[in-house]
């Protein structure tokens, strides 16, 4: 599986990915600023495939392995929606480097992480009070142990607090869009 950096392109990103731990609010930014920028979301927990949903649902973090299909499949969906709609947000987990240029690699165009960035204690008190479908609570020690927090100074990405309102996150992302062109990494 091949993550070598693609070239840098020239346009802005026109696939956003709302990312960070389980319960860090991916799916509710996600569509918050889906609906604020008139965009489709698509949230990446519907591109699991059956046998990663039953792993979770019985307290096993996912490897390496079971995320490459989940990636690719959620990738391939959003390419293919910011090609309809010129833009698309997808709100995943993706917490290792690998993850995020892999993601950037099958798009073959920049990508925009939005990095929902809060403390364990205070993620694991929201994840305390939802109810989800198949990812635990006891899950959350193995978010954070894989999670590589993006730099900003390598990634193209917008860190925000988990602390802020959800309208502040969106008018933040949105007034960063305008600024955000592609990342050039390899210049």
């Amino acid at each position: 599986m091949s993550t070598a950096p693609s070239q840098p392109q020239s346009k802005p990103a026109r696939i956003i990915i709302v990312m960070g731990v389980s319960s860090s609010g991916k799916s509710t930014v996600g569509a918050a600023l889906a609906r604020a920028l008139h965009a489709p979301l698509l949230d990446g927990d519907q591109y699991h495939p059956e046998a990663n949903v039953e792993k979770m649902r019985a307290g096993t973090p996912l490897n390496d392995e079971d995320r490459w299909p989940w990636l690719e499949a959620h990738t391939a969906a959003l390419k293919q929606a910011a090609q309809k709609k010129d833009v698309a947000i997808g709100a995943s987990s993706a917490l290792k480097r690998i993850y995020r240029d892999f993601i950037t690699e099958k798009a073959g165009e920049p990508v925009l992480f939005v990095y929902l960035d809060g403390s364990r204690e205070l993620i694991g008190e929201r994840m305390a009070k939802r109810s989800h479908e198949y990812m635990p609570t006891s899950l959350l020690d193995s978010q954070f142990a894989t999670l590589e927090v993006p730099d900003p100074a390598t990634e193209n990405t917008l860190h925000v607090p988990v602390t802020d309102s959800i309208d502040k996150i969106v008018r933040t992302i949105i007034s960063a869009l305008g600024d955000v062109k592609s990342f050039k990494r390899w210049q």
